[in-house]
């Protein structure tokens, strides 16, 4: 089998899986699900398979004609690089991880069949992003990844709180995936084509056709799929899903994608674009960083973690180093699909009780979810050795290196994610129980545990990249090598972030556990700083704002335009002409009815007409 066939194989098979699903076992889940595992373990194979063949044989290029419309060609096709391969063995690896834990978390669940069927044309979706070799490949799968998310957010069909999140997703990714699209058709009839490589190309050749209006208007799909603002709303609400769809789609892949799709197209941005970018995403990671301090469940406090993630990428790759981007996409994959995984574990054990203030004691009653989990928080805080620690200094190093104030804020970031995941760890696994759902809490099963156990490992190891086989990685490799090029200034601010970074999570956890202590039965912020708590909790009212532009404005507009069309267009204009006419066809139609009685009458009428214009006019 040549590399293209492994491609295309791992591509088409979590297609089959979820067609078969949807055909034959929608109604016999414990099936359903075991063939949707065994296709993320086909995935995880293929991927493995085509990674050797990319090391022996370089960059794969393939590509199929799919559609024509006069001189214009939509293909379909592959560029396999190190890039993509660094991008297809991560959401592989973790996506066959999470289908492994969904087997246990599901179990009970009478939906299971269209569950994982959903999760298969996920995997579809998300694969064909990665391996995509043009801007309207990737937009077609960009589209089926927000359908399967909305699916999949919207799985609970019977709670009012999921349709809502679901359709709030699709809605507001749709937003930006209007200038997404606007910026396709652009980047065609600017450059003549789709096709990254042709477009990498065109551009090394003459930078001069760099656009900023086209890189604007591409950042578009960015801003809504990764959550950025100011479409970030759609990410904490969509946690109403079940939690292995929070740690696949919204932690380890689908979000991730905005990243890697900036990452695909890095040579369109100009330095004013990638300079927007860069404040956007610290932004972000400050801005999520605040709210997360203002929420008690679980799910929406790693939800809040992964938009502030998201931010540090965008920072890095604003900063001109798309690699360290990946990097930390790659680690947090890693340590953040570790989190929402221990925290299902955690809401599985406690029968589904998400809010941190009555769990409790959970070290005690699940000492495995919570030792991975804590490898997670420490992980995700940057703690020296493990796999965050190495792509998000390097961030901040960046950072340092152009600017001041970027660097303080970033810093900051991660004082405020330290201090946010202290709250979760002192409140949620020590103290005492505090509710009977606490008390009563059980370690997970084995399918449950095996995921976690993993995922902490590669939390610890992730970031060594030494021990990374080729050709993975050579993008992260030299967006290392770019920071050493001035190597004084490199190891000074190397020093200084070290110092900075250390104590940033040491304070944040030492720092929440004295004002938070263990096992505290209220939220002291609440209590202490009222204020100061409903602010946070409010998340600068975002939500309120879109609500109140949607019910007053838009609504309103809608209703005038709605009365416009109904009234002029329809009334006046369309159904108003139609009458003359036929009010014009119907007077002409009684000249002409054939009874010579009657056209004795209209003679005599027109001869009194006449002789009436004739008398009024002057002599």
């Amino acid at each position: 089998m040549t590399a293209a066939q492994t491609l295309l194989a791992a591509l088409l098979t979590p297609l089959l899986s979820a067609v078969f699903i949807a055909c034959f076992l929608r109604r016999r889940g414990v099936l359903a699900s075991y063939l949707s595992v065994a296709a993320a373990a086909a995935i995880c194979a293929f991927s493995f398979l085509a990674i050797r063949g990319l090391a022996d044989e370089g960059t794969l290029r393939a590509s199929l004609d799919w559609l024509h419309f006069g001189d214009f060609t939509a293909s379909m096709g592959f560029l396999f690089d190190g890039t993509s391969a660094t991008m297809l063995t991560m959401v592989a690896f973790v996506g066959f991880l999470i289908h492994l834990f969904s087997l246990g978390y599901m179990a009970d669940d009478k939906a299971r069949g269209r569950f994982f069927g959903g999760l298969s044309i996920f995997m579809f979706s998300m694969l064909g992003i990665v391996l995509a070799d043009n801007l309207i490949m990737i937009f077609v799968f960009w589209e089926l990844v927000g359908f399967s998310s909305y699916m999949l957010i919207g799985h609970y069909l019977d709670t009012d709180e999921a349709a809502a999140a679901s359709k709030k997703a699709f809605i507001v990714n749709r937003i930006g995936d209007l200038g997404f699209l606007v910026g396709i058709a652009y980047a065609y009839w600017h450059f003549g084509t789709t096709n990254l490589e042709a477009l990498e190309s065109a551009v090394s050749l003459n930078p001069g056709m760099i656009n900023t209006a086209i890189a604007a208007l591409l950042m578009c799909g960015f801003i809504g799929k990764s959550a950025q603002f100011p479409l970030h709303v759609w990410l904490p609400d969509a946690m109403a899903g079940p939690t292995p769809v929070s740690a696949l789609i919204h932690a380890a892949t689908m979000v991730a994608a905005g990243v890697y799709f900036l990452i695909r197209i890095a040579f369109l941005f100009p330095e004013s674009v990638l300079g927007w970018i860069a404040i956007l995403g610290t932004s972000v990671a400050v801005y999520a960083g605040f709210c997360a301090y203002g929420q008690n469940d679980i799910k929406k406090i790693l939800a809040y973690s992964t938009l502030s993630q998201l931010g540090y990428m965008s920072a890095a790759f604003g900063l001109g180093f798309p690699g360290i981007a990946l990097f930390h996409l790659i680690t947090h994959a890693f340590f953040k699909a570790l989190l929402f995984l221990g925290a299902g574990s955690i809401i599985h054990g406690c029968h589904h009780e998400q809010d941190i203030f009555k769990m409790g004691g959970i070290f005690k009653k699940m000492p495995i979810t919570s030792i991975t989990f804590l490898v997670g928080v420490l992980a995700l805080c940057g703690v020296y050795g493990l796999s965050g620690f190495y792509s998000k200094d390097a961030i901040l190093i960046a950072a340092g290196l152009q600017g001041e104030v970027l660097f303080i804020l970033l810093t900051g970031g991660a004082f405020l994610t330290a201090g946010y995941m202290g709250r979760l760890v002192w409140i949620v696994f020590f103290g005492a129980p505090k509710s009977d759902a606490a008390a009563h809490a059980h370690e997970s099963g084995l399918t449950m545990l095996v995921p976690l156990i993993v995922l902490g490992v590669l939390s610890v190891v992730g970031g060594w990249l030494q021990i990374w086989p080729e050709p993975l990685g050579q993008i992260i490799v030299e967006s290392q090598h770019a920071l050493h090029q001035d190597q004084v200034a490199y190891d000074a601010m190397h020093h200084t972030v070290l110092i900075w970074g250390s104590a940033a999570w040491i304070v944040g956890l030492i720092g929440s556990l004295f004002f938070y202590g263990l096992g505290a039965k209220q939220d002291r912020l609440e209590t202490r700083m009222q204020p100061l708590y409903q602010f946070l909790k409010a998340r600068l009212w975002f939500d309120e704002i879109y609500g109140f532009y949607v019910a007053k404005i838009q609504q309103r507009l809608a209703v005038m335009l709605s009365f416009l069309d109904v009234f002029l267009i329809k009334g006046v204009i369309v159904r108003g002409s139609a009458g003359l006419v036929g009010l014009v066809g119907g007077c002409t139609r009684a000249l002409h009815v054939g009874n010579i009685h009657a056209y004795v009458y209209w003679f005599l009428a027109g001869l009194i007409l006449l002789w009436a214009l004739a008398s009024s006019l002057p002599l």
